[in-house]
C-alpha cells in the first residue's frame, strides 16, 4: 500500500517505479479520484460547520418565542441531515476505488534493484562452495524412492499430484533440518521461536499483501479461514494495528510450519519430485524494523540464510532479483539458489526481501520514538532461513553415495541421533 500523499507530491516519480516493474502510469488516476474524495470532504465539513449553527440559532429562536424562524433552522437542519449521508456515501465510494487500486499495485524498487523484465536479469552477487557436476548424480526422488522413503504414489492416492509421504530415517531428517535450522536461529542470529497458527482470516492475508491479488494461489477453508502459504503471515501480523515501542526494535522472530500453495500457473513445472508441493514446511524469518533499520536488516538476514548453507556444506550463489522477478510487496529481494547435482543447476531455496512500509501501511503497524508523539509506519522484512523440503532436496543430491546410500552431513548428526549415514532397508 502507498502514501496517497506521496503519489500527489510525487506523480512522475511514482510512475516512473511503476515503469520499472513493467507496469503503465496509475498516477493520473489515483489523484482524480483523489480529487473527487477531497471535494466531498469539504462538502462535508461545510455541511457540519452549517449545522453546528443552525443547531445554535434554533435555541436562541426558540429563547425568543419565534416560531417561524425556529421552524425555518429547524427544516435547515432537517435538509443538512439528510445531504450528509448521501455526501458520506460518495466520499466512501471514491475513498474504496482508491483502495482498491492501491491494492493492486506492487511495491516500488529500490533505486539499485537491477532493471529487467524476468529473471535473466536477475545479478549474481557471490558463490559460495564447489558443485559437483558428476554426470552420474541422480535427482532425489530417485534417490527417495530407492530408500524406500519417500513415496509419492500413496501420498497421490490419498491427495493428489503434488503431495509426498516421508517416513523412516527420510521423515526423521526433514524434523533434524528444521530442528538445526531452528536452533541455530534462536541460538546464534537473535531470532525468538513462535508457534503460530496455520489458519488466519482475510485481514492477516491482507495486511502481507497476498489478497486480493493472489487469491488463486490460496487454500480456503469452508468457513472465514485460509491456510497459510507461508509463516511470514502469521509472523508479520503480529504486528498488526499495534504501535511498537522503537527501542524494542528490530523485532526478530522465527517459525517452523507447514505452508500451503495450490500453485496456480505452475501446470507442467517440477511435476516429479519435491520441489513444488501444495505442502512443505519451512523456517521461516521475520524482522520488524524502524524505518532507518531495514536496509542493514536485509543484508544481515541474506547473511543468516546463507549461514544454514555453510554448515550443511552445499555450494549456494547469492542473486539479486530484478525489478521485473521481484515478488509483489518487496523493495528488494535476494534469493538464494543451491546446487543441486541431479539437476545440474541452481535451484531457490530461500529468498528474503525488504518491503519497506509497503506490508506495515495495509496492517496500519507503527512504531513510536522514545519521549516522541509522533508514529511512523515500521519496515517489515522476511525470508526462508531455510525452506525444509527443498534443503532435503539439496542434501540427498549432494551427499548420495554410489551404493544408494546418503550420507548425513556432520551439522546435522546430533539431530539424527547419531545416524551417520540413510541406508535402504
Amino acid at each position: 500500500m502507498f502514501d496517497i500523499k506521496f503519489i500527489r507530491d510525487n506523480p512522475d516519480a511514482f510512475d516512473a517505479g511503476l515503469a520499472r516493474r513493467g507496469l503503465g502510469p496509475r498516477a493520473g488516476e489515483i489523484l482524480a479520484l483523489d480529487e473527487e474524495a477531497r471535494k466531498y470532504t469539504h462538502v462535508l465539513n461545510d455541511l457540519q460547520e452549517r449545522r453546528n449553527a443552525a443547531s445554535k440559532q434554533i435555541g436562541a429562536a426558540k429563547a425568543k418565542g419565534d416560531e417561524d424562524e425556529f421552524n425555518r433552522l429547524r427544516a435547515d437542519v432537517d435538509a443538512i441531515k439528510q445531504q450528509m449521508p448521501v455526501a458520506e456515501a460518495e466520499q466512501k465510494k471514491k475513498q474504496d476505488a482508491i483502495r482498491d487500486i492501491l491494492s493492486g499495485i506492487p511495491n516500488i524498487p529500490a533505486d539499485d534493484v537491477p532493471e529487467g523484465k524476468d529473471e535473466d536479469a536477475n545479478v549474481e552477487l557471490r558463490t559460495w562452495g564447489e558443485p559437483n557436476r558428476s554426470n552420474s548424480a541422480k535427482e532425489h526422488f530417485d534417490i527417495g524412492e530407492a530408500l524406500g522413503q519417500m513415496d509419492f504414489e500413496t501420498a497421490a492416492n490419498m491427495s493428489g499430484a503434488r503431495f509426498v509421504l516421508l517416513k523412516g530415517q527420510l521423515a526423521r531428517l526433514e524434523r533434524a533440518i528444521a530442528n538445526f535450522m531452528l536452533d541455530l536461529h534462536t541460538g546464534e542470529f537473535n531470532y525468538t521461536e513462535v508457534a503460530p497458527p496455520l489458519l488466519v482470516k482475510d485481514d492477516a492475508l491482507y495486511g502481507t499483501g497476498q489478497l486480493p491479488k493472489f487469491t488463486e494461489d490460496l487454500f480456503k477453508t469452508t468457513g472465514d479461514h485460509w491456510l497459510i502459504p507461508t509463516a511470514e503471515v502469521s509472523l508479520t501480523n503480529m504486528v498488526r494495528e499495534q504501535i511498537v515501542a522503537e527501542e524494542e526494535l528490530p523485532m526478530r522472530l522465527t517459525a517452523w510450519t507447514p505452508c500451503f500453495r495450490s500453485e496456480a500457473g505452475s501446470a507442467g513445472r517440477d511435476t516429479r519430485g519435491m520441489i513444488r508441493l501444495h505442502q512443505f514446511s519451512k523456517v521461516e524469518l521475520v524482522s520488524i524494523t524502524a524505518p532507518d533499520q531495514s536496509k542493514d536488516e536485509h543484508e544481515r538476514m541474506i547473511g543468516c540464510a546463507e549461514e544454514v548453507l555453510k554448515r550443511l556444506e552445499l555450494p549456494y550463489r547469492t542473486m539479486v532479483l530484478s525489478t521485473g522477478d521481484m515478488g509483489f510487496g518487496a523493495v528488494k529481494t535476494y534469493d538464494i539458489e543451491v546446487w543441486l547435482p541431479g539437476q545440474n543447476a541452481f535451484r531457490e531455496i530461500s529468498s528474503v526481501s525488504n518491503c519497506g512500509d509497503f506490508q506495515a501501511r495495509r496492517m496500519n503497524a507503527r512504531c513510536r520514538p522514545k519521549g516522541e508523539k509522533q508514529t511512523k509506519f515500521v519496515h517489515t522484512l522476511n525470508g526462508s532461513g531455510l525452506a525444509v523440503g527443498r534443503t532435503m532436496v539439496a542434501i540427498l543430491e549432494n551427499y548420495q553415495n554410489a551404493d544408494g546410500s546418503v550420507t548425513v552431513p556432520e551439522a546435522l548428526r546430533p539431530f539424527m541421533g547419531g545416524v551417520t549415514k540413510i541406508e535402504a532397508k
